[in-house]
């Protein structure tokens, strides 16, 4: 049984690892809500951004600097992955872009490890301090900016999609293709915007976790699916969803470690995502999708 200071730890570190899932499970329901389709390569895209940032700090020695430079590096990356892959498909269906994504994530793996190399890299969180002590619990000072920096992104989606016209564009493109270039809305447009922004998310998560665990050119399966049985959990679509499930994971991958076995880990997401698709397909808090015009 873990006391008050070690329960609260857990609490901590599974909140810090569940913004990244988080923020990852985002960029997958960005996408979902602009094209109705799964990105697979959103893994590779957080993987990218930290090793991208990685680098550039090692050239010019300024953290803010190389992070804000990587996330543009990584949307340019989305913009022409999204022009070379998806624009050129005749009918992209949902399923179609969902199938073409998994080729993308592999061949943005195999140029990871040839242009950025196999080595794990880092660089130093944002903040001075590392760590604080509040009453026996060490707290990173990075997760803090993780947290914070996900709420942030998760509130500026919402109000993009929900109250803005590009936004509900976006929604209304996946709700029927055919109905919204009849109304004038520019489809392809739709689907570019969506991966630059989803690109933007991934890249974003991590620049930000990279201080905390180093970035390797193979962690992108495992960021991906993460990302994915978070999005599943909370609800395909549902932005506040993707929060709460990434938030539930790892919590639930926190405790499990400690209580149950540390070497199951990273099967718990696996258990996660078998047991949402058995008992609760639409998530925590998944719905049909409507758009208010």
């Amino acid at each position: 049984m873990a006391s008050g200071s070690a329960f609260l730890q857990l609490v901590v570190s599974g909140l810090s690892a569940g913004s990244i899932y988080a923020l990852t499970a985002l960029g997958f329901n960005i996408v979902f809500k602009s094209t109705g389709a799964m990105n697979f390569a959103q893994g590779e895209w957080v993987v990218l951004g930290g090793m991208v940032a990685a680098m550039l700090f090692s050239s010019f020695g300024m953290v803010g600097l190389a992070c804000v430079v990587a996330v543009s590096v990584v949307m340019v990356v989305g913009f022409v992955s999204e022009r070379l892959v998806i624009w050129p498909l005749k009918r992209p269906t949902p399923l179609l872009i969902t199938l073409v994504s998994i080729g993308l994530a592999i061949s943005t793996r195999g140029l990871i490890m040839l242009v950025l190399g196999k080595q794990p890299v880092g660089f130093p969180g944002f903040s001075r301090a590392e760590t604080i002590d509040l009453g026996g619990v060490v707290l990173q000072t990075q997760a803090l900016w993780i947290f914070g920096i996900t709420v942030v992104f998760l509130l500026l989606s919402q109000l993009f999609f929900e109250h803005t016209i590009l936004g509900k564009a976006l929604r209304a493109a996946a709700s029927d293709r055919e109905a919204a270039s009849i109304v004038g809305i520019r489809v392809e447009r739709t689907v570019m915007l969506s991966f630059v922004i989803s690109a933007f998310a991934g890249a974003l998560a991590g620049a930000i976790v990279t201080p905390l665990t180093l970035a390797s050119y193979d962690q992108g399966v495992m960021f991906g699916f993460k990302g994915f049985s978070a999005a599943m959990l909370g609800g395909i679509g549902s932005l506040p969803g993707a929060v709460v499930g990434g938030l539930a994971l790892g919590l639930l991958e926190a405790f499990g470690s400690f209580y149950i076995s540390s070497d199951l880990k990273d099967a718990i997401a696996f258990a996660v995502l078998l047991a949402i698709l058995f008992a609760r397909p639409s998530g925590l808090l998944g719905r049909p999708e409507v758009v208010k015009v």
